[in-house]
């Protein structure tokens, strides 16, 4: 990778709101990149974080931040973004393993794992984001000299628009197996575009595919507004999370994949920082309680 004097480049898309987002994830994935017991490796995180004014003064590493790992937002909060960034890798490559040759990231973000990880020569990856975002990334990237170990797709399209069609235009086969990713993304949508979302990706599927998704089980997320979590992110970023999150009832998107012939399972958190020995465990007033990591897989009818 060359390149690598920060730039400042055009943030649209990655500036507010839901976008700005993408940057705290890509954040915590540089603070964990840095760790010495670091879970998931992206070298491209903390370039992103520079390229973004709105963002460029933020920590990449945790020697930067005064409290350290007491801190809630760049301690235990980006230590949770590491641990989930670990899981959904492990979650592709052995989907990939089983004979996935498509992965399909919905609401793509800043995702380097077209260059982060080691799949088979012959996968495709497909990014699906706004225009924005994806544009934002492209520039940064290509600044680093950065290319991707497989064949890499972006889709530029809201998930609020035809993006099955746009994917189907760039070379998606819904006939092979596939394994997609909606990773920090369904409990910004309203719950009907869950459903369309959750129902499409059904369609588009053939048997042997696979799907992972994070829901939120709370019945009130305001019941968590003074969570030190949420109320470090606002303080330190300015990211009001439960004004960006839909607060409508969620579907249950877990039967609805049972109900169709879809293996699933659901786990929190604090399981895969048991099994690896480290992430964040269970708290009280804990913003995290309710995160669940869902994980499916598409069964010959």
């Amino acid at each position: 990778m060359a390149g690598t004097t920060p730039q400042h480049t055009d943030a649209e898309g990655v500036d507010q709101g839901v976008g700005l987002t993408a940057l705290l994830v890509a954040a915590s994935r540089a603070v964990e990149t840095h760790r010495h017991d670091s879970l998931a490796q992206d070298a491209y995180a903390e370039h992103f974080v520079r390229a973004a004014p709105a963002c460029a003064h933020w920590p990449v590493r945790i020697e930067e931040v005064p409290d350290g790992d007491d801190n809630p937002l760049w301690g235990r909060f980006a230590r949770y973004f590491g641990l989930r960034t670990r899981v959904l890798d492990d979650f592709v490559l052995r989907s990939a393993g089983a004979g996935a040759r498509q992965v399909v990231l919905l609401g793509a973000g800043l995702d380097t794992r077209a260059f982060r990880l080691d799949l088979p020569s012959d996968c495709v990856v497909f990014e699906i984001d706004r225009a924005g975002v994806l544009a934002f990334k492209e520039q940064v990237l290509r600044g680093l000299s950065a290319a991707p170990e497989v064949k890499r797709v972006p889709v530029p399209v809201d998930l609020r628009e035809d993006w099955a069609g746009a994917l189907g235009t760039v070379g998606f086969d819904p006939a092979a197996p596939s394994v997609w990713l909606a990773e920090g993304l369904l409990f910004y949508l309203p719950g009907p575009a869950e459903t369309y979302l959750v129902d499409t990706v059904d369609r588009l599927t053939a048997a042997g595919s696979a799907l992972a998704f994070e829901a939120k089980l709370e019945k009130d997320l305001l019941a968590y507004r003074d969570s030190p979590i949420y109320t470090a992110t606002r303080r330190l970023i300015g990211i009001d999370l439960l004004r960006l999150f839909d607060k409508g009832p969620r579907p249950d998107s877990a039967g609805a994949l049972a109900a169709r012939g879809w293996s699933t399972s659901m786990h929190t958190p604090f399981e895969f920082t048991r099994r690896h020995g480290r992430g964040p465990l269970p708290e009280p007033n804990d913003a995290l309680e309710g995160n669940r990591w869902v994980f499916a897989r598409k069964l010959a009818p």
